[in-house]
């Protein structure tokens, strides 16, 4: 009668298992990097903190995603979101770019269905402060861009110019975003909107070290020769200036693991709208004219797909953000950026669960129900034992 009793108990055993791993595992498991000094890896955190989710390249599909996407992929993903919001006390959100997978082939209607899946996925994050950095594949590449349909999308997310750009300020910590699509296309009609804001920002930065009249002077001829990536020498110290949150990196003069072919699904000839370089970065002049201009505090960058964190020569650090999406990666991640009252800036990577472990999982699942249904006479003890060995 005992068997009988653990054997018609088993269904639901399994099922519980699988609802106790499936919240087990939508938690993000985050690990906090060591700064600048390689010394600082874990400061005390203070009430006044501003702590900041970066994620990148969601790559939604909108009405074009499939049965695997809509209900797997993108249903996980908004469940890593809420378990996010919920576990790592959040006070703010950042997507650096690539929303959607080809937000520049879509229609408007078809934009603003993805952006409903956008918001959808954000949920409980919709309640916070959050920025959106336009990605190439948002925008359309140099021979799609189109000043109107950039000033469009730029439209539907909050903090954004006709350009694409964006600056802000909150818990005394200074943002700009830039359009890094708009840099890598030579001389169109977006390009001074980009150059404007950078420059823009470097009278606010400048007013405290250089009166105001020749500041506002050094802008005006700026503006007459603005198509040359020229800049001035800029009497403050580096990483003294805005938190940069770029889509593509900027140009490293030193060949380390960030330049590296990435090892995501799409660099492998994988499911991936269309081929990539996923190296792609900045040119040197215009990652020489943004230092010059801007003395970036830390950069936060995406488009490669996986997580880097390099240090540049002046000693600015940037920091390049995994994608978030199973489309490329088995291991999507994120970001965790704390930015503390005494100028520090600490970083964290949380890294997501991996889709080929769900995978297994699930399929371990399924035949452990489908032997109890089939196989009514198996020990009780048997299929305890494969649940065991699945699960550990």
């Amino acid at each position: 009668m005992g068997a009988i009793s653990w054997t018609s108990m088993l269904p639901l055993i399994v099922v519980t298992s699988l609802f106790v791993y499936d919240e087990w595992v939508s938690a993000p498991s985050c690990k906090t990097l060591p700064g600048l000094d390689r010394r600082q890896h874990d400061p005390v955190t203070d009430s006044d903190d501003l702590k900041v989710m970066m994620v990148a390249n969601l790559l939604l599909l909108g009405s074009e995603a499939g049965f695997v996407n809509r209900y797997f992929r993108d249903y996980y993903m908004a469940k890593f979101f809420r378990k996010s919001f919920h576990t790592v006390n959040l006070d703010m959100l950042l997507v650096l770019g690539d929303v959607s997978a080809k937000g520049s082939e879509l229609t408007r209607k078809r934009w603003l269905t993805m952006l409903n899946q956008f918001h959808q996925m954000l949920g409980p994050f919709l309640g916070l402060p959050f920025h959106v950095v336009l990605g190439d594949r948002d925008v359309g590449e140099c021979g799609r861009l189109e000043a109107k349909s950039v000033d469009w999308i730029a439209g539907n997310f909050p903090g954004l110019d006709t350009a694409g750009c964006g600056a802000f300020e909150i818990s005394n910590v200074s943002f700009v975003s830039l359009n890094t699509v708009v840099l890598l296309c030579g001389n169109n009609k977006l390009r001074f909107g980009v150059e404007k804001v950078i420059e823009s920002e470097n009278i606010d930065l400048r007013m405290d070290s250089k009166g105001t009249a020749k500041t506002i002077n050094d802008f005006s001829k700026f503006s007459e020769s603005y198509h040359d990536f020229t800049w001035r020498e800029n009497a403050m110290s580096p990483s003294s200036g805005p938190v940069l949150l770029l889509h593509f990196p900027l140009h490293r003069t030193v060949d380390n693991m960030c330049s590296q072919i990435s090892n995501t699904r799409e660099s492998r000839g994988f499911s991936g709208p269309r081929p990539y370089d996923l190296l792609q970065t900045l040119p040197p002049n215009a990652t020489e004219y943004i230092f010059q201009a801007l003395k970036p505090r830390i950069i936060f960058s995406a488009h490669t797909h996986k997580f880097c964190d390099h240090t540049h020569s002046d000693g600015t650090r940037e920091v390049t953000v995994s994608a978030m999406t199973w489309k490329v990666r088995d291991d999507p991640g994120f970001v965790v950026a704390t930015f503390h009252g005494n100028g520090r800036v600490s970083v964290s990577y949380c890294s997501l669960a991996r889709e080929s472990h769900l995978l297994i999982a699930y399929t371990s699942v399924l035949v452990l129900l489908l032997s109890i249904i089939l196989i009514p006479n198996i020990p009780w003890y048997v299929c305890m034992a494969m649940i065991l060995c699945n699960y550990m």
